[in-house]
């Protein structure tokens, strides 16, 4: 697996909420879900996207737009149009006046917006409730505001989800979810792949002769016991220059990086419903249970424990471990 595949395999929708909206100018919403990342098209008629804190994007048909979250922004017909309708957790919808309009503006199956169908402006979102840890180190390196062109991107994945999206069908939740991952996988793929696009480091490096081998080989057999010198000798360099070249290109010693990401796939593996901390502690380098506690609460700031039962309790996991994020708008090459 290389680094980027098992990054890309975190950020699998479940059950996402997935919705066409429907209206006629003026209109505004904003968005307070506090959702982690929201995937956004137009399938008819443009918008504006207006996140707090990167720059304002207009948003033709067939351009998608990935937003990171859990930041609040507004999506409107015009930069200027006042705000109409709140979003908030769990999708409901409210005026500014405080009124609950989530059912009384349905329109169907996932079609929701103002009376008429032939509304001048569609547009598809679907947001992801909960990333996984691994899709979680990707999505914190991307900016605020992603947007991928029509002309720069794959037309038939926004044609096939538009056709799909008002379906009620046996097995329809997961055929909108793989559409909704393969849509934001093929928007990732495309900003990682341009130059100058803001990429994070450890992605940059995969290029590199020495740097790249040694990331592919700490994401394939994170369970190894790696040192810096048996990592080198295994790429064919001396200690020295691998651990300076490595802390160069991709920010931090390998020993630092093998530790986060060990702790990343710890993070994900304790949500399996049958897993141990000792078990999981053995699957990614770690003695025994207690090693992987003590590394997991020292980076992290809770215990494995802590961490499952916030999870399996559906609550948010607040701990100490963060990803410093940026905060602009990117707009790739039309």
């Amino acid at each position: 697996m290389d680094t980027l595949t098992g990054l890309l395999e975190g950020p699998k929708a479940r059950g996402a909420f997935l919705l066409k909206s429907v209206f006629n100018p003026p209109w505004s919403l904003r968005v307070e879900d506090r959702a982690p990342i929201s995937v956004v098209t137009m399938v008819r008629g443009d918008a504006w996207v207006l996140p707090d804190k990167a720059h304002p994007v207009r948003l033709c048909p067939g351009d998608v737009a990935v937003i990171r979250g859990p930041d609040p922004y507004t999506i409107s017909d015009r930069p200027e149009t006042d705000v109409q309708i709140v979003v908030g957790p769990e999708q409901r919808c409210n005026t500014t006046d405080g009124e609950d309009v989530t059912e009384t503006m349905a329109l169907g199956v996932r079609t929701w917006g103002d009376d008429s169908r032939a509304g001048s402006s569609v547009m598809l979102s679907g947001t992801y409730q909960a990333p996984s840890e691994i899709g979680r180190r990707l999505l914190a390196a991307l900016p605020v505001l992603l947007i991928r062109p029509a002309e720069a991107g794959d037309n038939p994945l926004v044609h096939i989800l538009a056709e799909e999206i008002s379906k009620d069908e046996i097995g329809q939740e997961l055929v909108l979810d793989r559409l909704l991952d393969l849509l934001l996988v093929s928007v990732l793929r495309t900003w990682l792949a341009v130059p100058e696009s803001g990429a994070p480091a450890w992605y940059r490096a995969q290029s590199d002769p020495v740097v790249g081998p040694a990331l592919r080989l700490l994401h394939e057999q994170p369970g190894k016991a790696w040192t810096v010198a048996s990592l080198a000798d295994t790429v064919g360099v001396s200690r020295a220059g691998l651990a300076r070249h490595f802390t160069t290109l991709v920010g931090e010693p390998p020993m630092a990086y093998l530790t986060g990401w060990r702790l990343t796939l710890a993070a994900d593996l304790l949500r399996e419903p049958d897993a141990t901390v000792a078990t999981v502690a053995r699957r990614v380098g770690y003695s025994g249970a207690f090693a992987l506690s003590a590394a997991f609460k020292r980076v992290r700031g809770v215990s494995p424990q802590e961490y499952r039962q916030a999870y399996r309790r559906g609550g948010r996991i607040h701990t100490a471990h963060h990803l410093s994020a940026p905060t602009q708008t990117v707009v790739l090459d039309r």
